[in-house]
């Protein structure tokens, strides 16, 4: 505020209105945006042409590079039903029944993490949260343990580790449930100190029966695929895990309103007529559903449902509509080239793919952060 002469020897006051911006509203003719103006459509459009050209060079580069060409007439003649020459068939294989499927598996998980992580961290409002905060991968771990290790649910053939895997998810989730509900309703801080305590012991169980394992290789097994990797991907795998990330996106993606009112508080939830109880317990259930799902087919692959929302927050502002759309482009381009790194670092070996993520991921990130100045919602 300025004070200046006017005519009649008295002061004029010059007052700054500062007016806040509507996150949703569209920029005008000439005006400059800050990251909540920005326009959506032709970042999503941009997103989602490299997610295909990643799709595209994920299936071609690997430890043997395939000509790009012949990668694309491969895929063409797969899904339109062509024809290929009869010495063609040993690379066509490897194109449709070893490739494709990983890197489209890539794609779901890295996808669904980021839309999991994103609604978890406003679920209980902490920038530290990640899918498996709430002890769901701690649970699918001794899932999975239970087959490596002692043998169980082999009846199931190739498919007992999954589901394992998810069914040790889904009771983590549940015992998680039960013990956070208090009189106050399932609150934010008793979900994590719960989630995180559900974690330890289900850990300490986990290194209880590699320890008893009458297997010396159990350990190994164990600690590679709590490590996280897509070396079992195949079709069969693709369809549920696909199905349960579109579905989660769309409910998010519907409820993006109510949880940018969740992350403010229960308080102000309540004034503008949100439950905020009946909301996080909706939003643990779908979050522990497709975080199991995930978990069965790709192990514990960590830092993506952590790191990317925060990093596409950097850019979009800290919306849940606009994040819910951009984040899962951006967790599906970042696992298919951290997947593709893992398959040709050190081969024939293949690095486990929540190693690679920590170590590509983090520097970027707080790269980012020092340069944006960054904190949790988007200020």
């Amino acid at each position: 505020m300025n004070g200046g002469p006017d005519r009649g020897g008295g002061r004029v006051l010059d007052v700054e209105v500062r007016v806040p911006v509507d996150p949703e509203r569209k920029p005008g003719p000439g005006a400059t945006c800050g990251p909540a103006g920005r326009p959506l459509p032709p970042m999503v459009a941009t997103l989602s042409v490299v997610l295909a050209g990643s799709v595209v060079l994920g299936i071609a580069l690997g430890p043997t590079t395939l000509p790009l060409q012949d990668t694309v007439r491969y895929l063409a003649a797969a899904i339109t039903g062509g024809s290929i020459r009869a010495d063609e068939v040993a690379a066509y294989s490897v194109v449709w029944d070893v490739r494709a499927p990983r890197v489209l598996l890539a794609v779901v998980v890295g996808a669904g993490l980021s839309l999991v992580g994103t609604a978890t961290q406003a679920m209980v409002r902490n920038a530290l949260a990640d899918p498996y905060v709430l002890g769901i991968s701690s649970g699918a771990s001794v899932g999975a343990c239970l087959v490596v290790v002692f043998g169980m649910f082999t009846a199931l053939g190739v498919h007992a580790l999954s589901v394992a895997a998810f069914g040790g998810a889904l009771a983590a989730s549940a015992l998680v449930f039960l013990a956070a509900r208090g009189t106050a309703g399932l609150t934010p801080l008793r979900l994590v100190l719960t989630g995180i305590a559900t974690a330890y012991a289900l850990q300490a169980v986990t290194s209880l029966l590699v320890f008893l394992s009458p297997r010396g290789d159990a350990a190994r097994t164990v600690l590679y695929w709590t490590l996280g990797g897509l070396g079992t991907a195949n079709w069969a795998s693709l369809p549920v895990a696909t199905v349960v990330t579109g579905v989660a996106s769309v409910l998010l993606w519907r409820s993006s309103r109510s949880l940018d009112v969740l992350s403010m508080g229960d308080e102000t939830s309540a004034s503008l007529g949100i439950d905020g109880t009946g909301l996080r317990r909706r939003l643990f259930v779908l979050t522990a559903g497709v975080t199991g799902v995930l978990v069965a087919v790709s192990g514990v692959i960590g830092f993506v449902g952590l790191v990317v929302p925060h990093m596409v927050r950097m850019v979009v502002g800290s919306g849940h509509r606009r994040v819910l759309l951009v984040a899962p482009l951006v967790g599906g381009c970042f696992l298919v080239w951290v997947d593709l790194l893992c398959r040709v670092a050190v081969a024939p070996l293949e690095l486990p793919v929540g190693v690679v993520t920590a170590l590509v991921g983090v520097p970027v990130f707080i790269t980012l952060m020092r340069r944006r100045g960054y904190l949790f919602g988007g200020r």
